[in-house]
């Protein structure tokens, strides 16, 4: 274990800061580097300040280690320090390995092949998508220009469309064979990695943390299923995943959960193409600090976990969770009095991770991570199943809708794991075959229900 102080950073995936560090933060103008928060998406007022994914849109690729560096001690804050934990990089990586293996899709496969249901109907649903049975031209964009609340969207949506559309080819090449989905996973992802550069504006880490995973789970099906991608292209995907999305993803975030944790999610399964244990590590670590931080358990005392760069005074934490003055129940998360799709994003996050970790050799929902997804997934499950919010969460009120968030989970910790999740079970069940929600999550049914392999 080692301790790295923001004060000269040299763990995994962070660069020293150098003297020509010290000239571009002169040419940037960057005046402070203590903990501010970033703009978020359904934040109430935009911050003014200069976000690192600002800095990465300013700056050359040559000067990536120092943003790296900037990143993370603009989210630390000076003197806070980070603690490398147990190193869960593989000393071998799987491929596919990016939240679905081999073995899940040859499952998989199967079913759909004997017409087996939940997956016969899940398969229909995926192939009559537009993205598959009609597919368009690509539309990528030099700079993706990504504003609160989308404005501005200046490729935004057509990037986040296009990439579920590779991933819903590179799925169905690799359930029924046939060689033009794969060739159109492929035509969307040299279309995007010859041509974007960067993202800008206060929503690019969001945006990449979005993307980023469904591009890393899309390119490790293809490259890794003899689907004809070529050798340049594979390395230019390589390129534009290690320069244009991770280093606005690999180091977090001190936002909302749902940032930070796809974010995170991204930045673990890009590492797993790129094969990069040290991004792996770097995000992983965050990642499960972040979790704690996310799902309340009674055992963490009178109140939640603080998350990082944020205060651990009470008022500051009611104020945090949106105002939630009570925490008695396992499963409480830091954005139930939000809205629970906000929320659900976060479970999502957590089993894209466990379920690549698992993969990669190391069993996370057998950890604290899988124990707090447990009781998330059915404390908010129950609400959307009709029970009433109690007067004492939220002030008895809640905005609904978790949404498609819960089959990866929900297999692992019921299906594969045996526990008991009457209230998760009703509502995956019943929203199945599960949606694609437009943004990261989509065609989980398909790839992972009642998948123990």
């Amino acid at each position: 274990m080692k301790t790295n102080s923001a004060r000269g950073i040299h763990s995994a995936g962070m660069a020293s800061i150098s003297p020509q560090s010290v000239e571009c933060s002169a040419r940037l103008g960057i005046a402070r580097l203590d903990n501010q928060p970033e703009t978020r998406i359904g934040d109430r007022t935009p911050e003014t300040f200069l976000t690192i994914s600002n800095i990465a849109s300013m700056i050359s690729w040559r000067d990536l280690p120092f943003v790296t560096s900037i990143a993370a001690i603009v989210q630390l804050g000076v003197g806070e320090t980070i603690t490398t934990t147990t190193a869960l990089a593989p000393s071998k990586w799987v491929h596919p390995g990016a939240m679905i293996s081999q073995s899940q899709l040859d499952f998989v496969k199967s079913k759909v092949n004997n017409g087996e249901q939940p997956w016969a109907d899940a398969y229909d649903a995926l192939m009559e998508d537009e993205s598959v049975s009609n597919p368009q031209a690509p539309s990528p964009h030099v700079i993706v220009e990504c504003g609160p609340y989308s404005d501005p969207d200046i490729g935004c949506k057509a990037e986040r469309d296009d990439s579920l559309a590779a991933y819903a080819n590179a799925l169905a090449w690799a359930i029924n064979g046939t060689k033009a989905y794969a060739e159109q996973a492929i035509r969307i992802m040299d279309a995007y990695s010859s041509t974007i550069q960067g993202h800008n504006n206060s929503n690019a880490p969001l945006q990449s943390g979005w993307v980023g995973s469904v591009w890393a789970r899309t390119g490790e099906i293809i490259r890794y299923t003899d689907a004809g991608w070529s050798d340049d292209g594979i390395t230019q995907f390589e390129d534009m995943l290690r320069n244009v999305y991770m280093p606005l993803t690999v180091n977090g975030s001190t936002g909302t959960a749902n940032w930070e944790l796809v974010m995170t999610e991204a930045a673990i399964m890009m590492a797993v193409f790129l094969e990069d244990a040290d991004s792996y590590n770097t995000a992983m670590d965050w990642h499960l600090k972040r979790v704690p931080a996310t799902v309340y358990m009674t055992s963490d005392g009178e109140y939640p976990v603080a998350a990082r760069g944020h205060s651990s005074d009470p008022d500051a934490i009611i104020s945090w969770w949106f105002n939630q003055t009570t925490f008695q129940e396992n499963g409480q998360s830091q954005e139930t009095c939000r809205d629970l799709e906000h929320t659900g994003y976060s479970f999502a996050s957590m089993a894209h991770v466990a379920e690549t970790s698992r993969i990669q050799g190391t069993d996370l929902y057998k950890e604290d991570l899988g124990t707090r997804l447990r009781y998330a997934l059915e404390f908010h499950s129950q609400f959307e199943n009709g029970v009433a919010a109690p007067s004492w969460l939220c002030g008895g009120e809640l905005k609904l809708a978790l949404r498609a968030v819960t089959e990866v989970g929900f297999n692992a910790l019921s299906f594969r794991m045996g526990i008991d999740m009457p209230q998760t079970e009703n509502l995956t069940v019943k929203q199945r075959p599960a949606e694609n929600n437009g943004l990261f999550v989509a065609y989980e049914t398909l790839t992972h229900a009642q998948n123990d392999a």
